[in-house]
């Protein structure tokens, strides 16, 4: 009997010592952020501890497991970080850093005065890894002066790895933006983007086409090359130069590539449309083409914008001096431009560029732009729509090709609220509204991508359409891949990939890798550029 007592007493006493102390309640949250390599620091997994009585205490032990990630060789180092004062993820304050474990535990004694404290665990990546991995990370016990602290069961999700490709101020570049993502004949990825010197301000200003390559399926990126850059033409400064809104088109046949830019050459007065005289390197006056009298009717370097194209000839090492083709426009029109994003080679051979404008009154459209001699010559369709701006084309099944279209009226609209889609079977000489127009993709008015997969099924080749913007009718966040197995008929959101759930500029564009991978270019809320791949396997 004495020995069931003391048996029971002991019981009680571990019993005892192994409880929690309740006085600090603990909240759990991973957000769907992208985990990058060449980035210092990636949040994974946010603990909030909140106390209940104002009683300072000391965190001693907090236990991570990395349990679900794919290969722990893909870390090199784990780290808790003090959030800011709103919660946020900041790298100000380390709490603690370890190497990564499957079980990984910070003894870092850190004091702890305040009501909520926000911290977060951050992975650092090493470079070129595997893009397919996850990494997994939850919080699984957290001890304290005042005792264990009791952490709620919380079955965060494996997190997308990728790559930081462009990052604020890298190569001495303020902003990265605008992104274009296309495979070449040989398999190489190029991706093209505003390299936006000074500040992260659309035109007028000091800007050139960006480019990487990659020659591993995106794992790594070679250095940044400049493909379009107008430098001090006609005497002015760079600033007042500007090349922006790139797209890039490889053609299917010759393997040759192009990319289009639109150039500004000064300003014009945002009231009468003149251009101004005498700017210089001090001079502050800024206005964009689509704003105003940004850009005007005519054809001159002083009169509207003017569309270039650079081509290259060996898998985008070098690449040519540009072609100005802004004759081919309307000159009553205010503006003819290229769509931001990648073109496409048709069936037929025919090459087409998204493209978009202002007509004789200045209101936007859009349209493609199409060559069907190898881009020695090119032509402009009319109009698909009226008020849509940035826009990306696919061909259909059929043989017709269709237009999917950033629409003004979505702006803050949460009643009707839809990308608009136009079909064409004539090269946009003749435009027909799809039945999903406006009815099936929400968007915050931003760019958006639409990509055609081709792969082989047993020996059959099938086609899939892949669509990625910021899922959301009022901010550019939880940038979304969709798919769509039936020619854009319907976006069956079972299959939808949450890339980004932050907000960020939003903006995207989507290549085929090869045969079984998907590769997406686009503005995160982690970096100016992230690139990451999704398998065929994980939306069939």
């Amino acid at each position: 009997m004495k020995k069931i007592v003391t048996i029971i007493f002991i019981l009680i006493i571990l019993f005892q010592s192994c409880g929690y102390n309740d006085n600090v309640e603990v909240g759990i949250s991973s957000p769907v952020l992208p985990v990058l390599t060449g980035k210092d620091a990636n949040p994974v997994l946010k603990v909030e501890m909140i106390r209940q009585k104002p009683v300072n205490y000391t965190l001693q032990k907090i236990s991570i497991s990395l349990e679900g990630t794919t290969d722990l060789n893909d870390i090199e180092r784990i780290s808790l970080f003090k959030s800011d004062d709103k919660g946020r993820f900041a790298t100000d304050t380390l709490i603690g850093e370890a190497q990564p474990a499957s079980i990984v535990t910070f003894k870092d004694n850190f004091d702890v005065t305040e009501d909520t404290l926000t911290f977060w665990v951050s992975v650092t990546l090493k470079e070129n890894i595997d893009l397919s991995h996850r990494i997994k990370v939850q919080c699984k016990s957290i001890s304290t002066d005042i005792g264990n602290i009791r952490v709620p069961a919380a079955d965060t999700q494996s997190l997308r790895v990728g790559v930081a490709v462009r990052q604020h101020m890298q190569d001495g570049v303020h902003t990265s933006r605008i992104p274009g993502l296309a495979t070449s004949k040989k398999g190489t990825l190029l991706a093209i983007y505003d390299a936006r010197y000074e500040n992260a301000r659309d035109l007028q200003g000091h800007m050139d086409i960006g480019l990487n390559r990659s020659t591993d399926g995106g794992r790594t990126w070679q250095p940044m090359q400049t493909v379009l850059d107008m430098n001090e033409w006609g005497g002015l400064p760079e600033k007042y130069n500007g090349v922006s809104d790139a797209c890039i088109l490889v053609d299917e046949n010759t393997g040759d590539i192009y990319v289009a830019g639109l150039w500004m050459h000064g300003v014009l007065d945002r009231e009468t449309g003149k251009w101004v005289e005498g700017m210089t390197e001090d001079s502050t006056r800024w206005i964009h083409q689509w704003q105003a009298k940004g850009s005007q009717p005519g054809f001159g370097v002083k009169e509207t914008s003017q569309f270039l194209i650079t081509k290259s000839t060996d898998d985008g090492l070098t690449w040519s001096e540009p072609v100005n083709i802004t004759l081919l426009k309307k000159k009553e029109w205010w503006l003819f431009a290229p769509a931001p994003g990648h073109g496409i080679t048709l069936s037929d051979g025919t090459l087409v560029f998204p493209t978009q404008g202002r007509d004789e009154t200045g209101n936007p459209f859009s349209n493609i732009t199409w060559s069907k001699d190898g881009g020695k010559t090119w032509n402009v369709s009319k109009p698909a729509s009226s008020g849509t701006t940035e826009c990306m084309a696919v061909e259909l099944s059929d043989g017709s090709v269709m237009l999917n279209m950033r629409d003004n009226r979505n702006r803050g609209n949460e009643e009707v609220n839809g990308r608009t889609i136009a079909t064409t079977t004539d090269l946009g000489e003749t435009w027909t509204e799809h039945p999903t127009s406006r009815k099936a993709l929400i968007e915050p008015t931003c760019m958006a991508s639409l990509h055609k997969h081709m792969y082989n099924d047993d020996g059959t080749e099938k086609s899939i359409l892949l669509f990625v913007n910021p899922n959301s009718t009022s901010r550019r966040d939880h940038i979304t891949l969709k798919v769509s197995f039936d020619d854009g008929r319907t976006w069956p959101e079972e299959y939808w990939i949450l890339l980004d759930e932050y907000s960020g500029r939003g903006y995207s564009c989507i290549t085929s890798v090869n045969d079984s991978t998907i590769g997406i270019l686009y503005e995160s809320s982690q970096a100016d550029m992230v690139f990451q791949t999704v398998l065929l396997k994980e939306i069939r």
